[in-house]
């Protein structure tokens, strides 16, 4: 396929190299270009803008921060996208954006999938993330070669795209709420005297078998927060996203709110760039450790 690439973050350049490999003709655009430029070594072509890129292509593939970064980009190329193209929107935005941008798009003729991923940039370099995905059916299977060159499975969870997006923030609002119960039960057993490493081991062996608590927790026991795979404020951003989402929907998530104020906490003490599993150091300090 003739694909556009936005975003040479943490997550889109594996994301566009795997692309690339994969034999698909890609057109990469970042805002600060020097961190696109890498990829011309795997056959990347790069753009001077949004606009550029979307010319021509049979898919525009979103890899942003945010919703407004998203908008923005959106706005830039939505006039030069043609009738029929596809937009993948793989980032993690709100439910409210993800109903604009498909109404956006339909009023030009355009496709929408929202195709938000679960994994790290470890799992985007080897193409093993998983892809939740919602939009037209028959857009979604125009879109299946470029799921195949990113992912290990993919999972289509309706056809109003908004539903991947609701699907995406429930995830991390799990993610999230694991990360701050093993904050709170790994300072517990570390002044009660066990070793942190030890307690892992029994919860992952006898309780969970996980590879989230296998790797975060690794992360909550060692204090290891850097380099950060999914950094605290954007976790913020997600939980802000969560409480949107929930109040539109009428569910109350009141869990949702104590975690957002623990986030806060962490961003208050300078650590919104480390990785968000240091949102356990706010239950240690509150222990005394």
């Amino acid at each position: 396929m003739k694909l556009a690439f936005i975003g040479a973050g943490n997550m889109g350049s594996p994301m566009a190299r795997n692309l690339l490999r994969a034999g698909h003709q890609v057109t990469v655009y970042n805002r600060t270009r020097a961190h696109a430029e890498p990829l011309r070594e795997d056959g990347a072509a790069l753009a001077d803008s949004p606009s550029d890129a979307a010319r021509g292509v049979d898919a525009i593939v979103t890899m942003l921060a945010e919703d407004q970064a998203v908008e923005q980009a959106v706005e830039s190329f939505v006039e030069t996208l043609a009738r029929g193209a596809i937009h993948i929107g793989m980032s993690t935005i709100g439910v409210a954006c993800s109903k604009r941008l498909a109404e956006r798009h339909a009023a030009r003729g355009q496709a929408y999938v929202a195709a938000p991923v679960f994994g790290r940039p470890v799992a985007a370099a080897a193409a093993k993330l998983w892809i939740v995905a919602a939009g037209p059916p028959e857009a979604i299977e125009r879109c299946q070669p470029v799921f195949d060159a990113l992912g290990r499975g993919t999972s289509v969870v309706g056809a109003d795209p908004w539903l991947a997006n609701a699907v995406k923030l429930s995830g991390n609002f799990l993610i999230a709420a694991a990360l701050e119960s093993m904050g709170e039960a790994f300072a517990l057993v570390r002044k009660s005297g066990v070793d942190a490493g030890q307690f892992l081991e029994i919860i992952n062996t006898a309780l969970f078998n996980s590879p989230l608590y296998a790797g975060y927790g690794g992360a909550v026991a060692k204090e290891q927060f850097e380099p950060a795979g999914f950094k605290l404020r954007l976790g913020f951003k997600d939980l802000r996203l969560v409480q949107e989402a929930a109040e539109s929907a009428a569910v109350p998530m009141p869990l949702a709110g104590v975690l957002r104020d623990r986030f806060l906490a962490a961003m208050a003490r300078g650590e919104g760039d480390l990785d968000w599993a240091a949102i356990a150091r706010i239950a240690a300090v509150q222990a005394g450790l």
